[in-house]
């Protein structure tokens, strides 16, 4: 398969705020039935736009949240006490190759991908570029303790930006570079007018708002709500687990399959298959991380021309399943409950087997096997069953 082409472009999504006025930390409170984050990282993915996306989290998030971004290909970076360590941070990450870099504020959940091609347009010719939106009401300054109003500035002259605020790669390096230490500015670009430095102005929309109060909790929630809106965007990554089991008779004169591999032993497990307990437990494990059913969905016990199929050829019909819905296989940990044979001395070439058949790195599979103690079936070598857990990405 081709390697996807690049853009020269990356993107910082900043994530780190305290969300004092929401009662708790906004980027992950739900929207639209998801958390709020995903839906601005997911615009972003979506786009089509970015190399390479950048999160900056708060401690507690990144320690939480962060192995999970990273396994949907999020790249994450500590937030730092203001927005602009936080940038800094994160921009530490940003590739030398990257032309352009789109700064957004992680609780803009509702921007549009004409939008951000609009920025990046804008700062590839201008250096810099921000989305703007005219003002609405009229605003005044008032006096240094709040007490009186002052004047009136005309708002024909002023506008409210928002983000993705873009710039060459170059001009927000000497953006951060000229940006005082220890001092947040609500608005990195305001730091390019020290530099002399005039952003393009790109038109948006007031649909793009930023999410500071419950209030605009609800309005967001009521754009969500637009069914156009939320079925348009393509889902961000997230991980799902699954869970499998199966169990068959052990009888003689029958060869002993498990993981896609024969072992020696004088009864073997009776099936429709060639009875792999050890794969129709993953399987119906991968298959119910994405919700698809079971493998007699697709190999039903009444179809005599499928007798005797080999149990890899269920495992390849699992994968394309798995492929045509996006899924991407994380780990797979399976556990054996048989008293013969033992078991141990095979862990590794079932291990190796298994990682083959799924396409695996050997390390992302565990095989395990228990006894039943003697207790029933299992415990009379009469039976053996297996147990599949499954994490994946989708």
């Amino acid at each position: 398969m081709p390697a996807r082409k690049r853009t020269g472009a990356e993107a910082i999504i900043l994530a780190g705020g305290s969300g004092t006025r929401m009662g708790g930390e906004k980027q992950y409170l739900p929207l639209a039935g998801r958390p709020m984050l995903e839906w601005t990282v997911q615009a972003f993915t979506a786009s089509g736009q970015f190399d390479n996306i950048i999160l900056a989290l708060g401690p507690g998030n990144l320690e939480k949240y962060g192995p999970a971004w990273e396994k949907a290909g999020i790249k994450t970076a500590p937030a730092g006490a203001t927005r602009t360590q936080s940038l800094r941070n994160a921009f530490k990450l940003v590739g030398r190759e990257a032309g352009l870099v789109a700064v957004h504020d992680g609780a803009r959940p509702l921007v549009s991908a004409e939008l951000i091609k609009a920025c990046l347009a804008g700062a590839a010719a201008a250096g810099a570029a921000v989305p703007a939106v005219p003002l609405k009401d009229t605003v005044k300054t008032v006096s240094a303790d709040g007490a009186s109003f002052e004047r009136t500035p005309p708002r024909a002259s002023m506008m409210a930006v928002q983000t993705p605020q873009c710039y060459r790669r170059a001009v927000l390096a000497a953006l951060l570079e000229r940006a005082a230490e220890g001092k947040d500015y609500s608005d990195e670009s305001q730091v390019l007018e020290e530099l002399g430095i005039k952003a393009a102005v790109v038109p948006s929309s007031y649909r793009n708002i930023k999410v500071t109060t419950p209030e605009d909790l609800l309005i967001a929630e009521a754009f969500m709500k637009d069914e156009k809106t939320i079925t348009s965007r393509s889902r961000t990554p997230v991980p799902r687990a699954g869970f499998g089991y199966d169990i068959h008779r052990l009888v003689e004169g029958r060869p002993l399959i498990l993981g896609g591999i024969k072992i020696e032993h004088t009864k073997g497990l009776l099936g429709h298959s060639d009875g792999d307990v050890v794969l129709h437990a993953v399987c119906d494990a991968l298959l119910g991380s994405i919700s698809a059913g079971e493998i007699g969905v697709y190999f039903p016990p009444t179809d005599l021309t499928i007798m005797g199929i080999s149990s890899v050829e269920i495992a390849a019909k699992t994968l394309e399943v798995m492929a045509a819905k996006k899924a991407r296989i994380i780990n797979v940990d399976i556990t054996i409950v048989a008293e013969e044979p033992k078991l141990k001395p095979h862990y590794e070439p079932i291990r190796d087997s298994v990682a083959r058949i799924l396409k695996l790195d050997k390390g992302d599979v565990s095989v395990k096997a228990k006894s039943r103690e003697g207790l029933g079936d299992i415990g009379h070598g009469e039976a053996m069953v297996c147990y599949a857990a499954v994490s994946v990405i989708k």
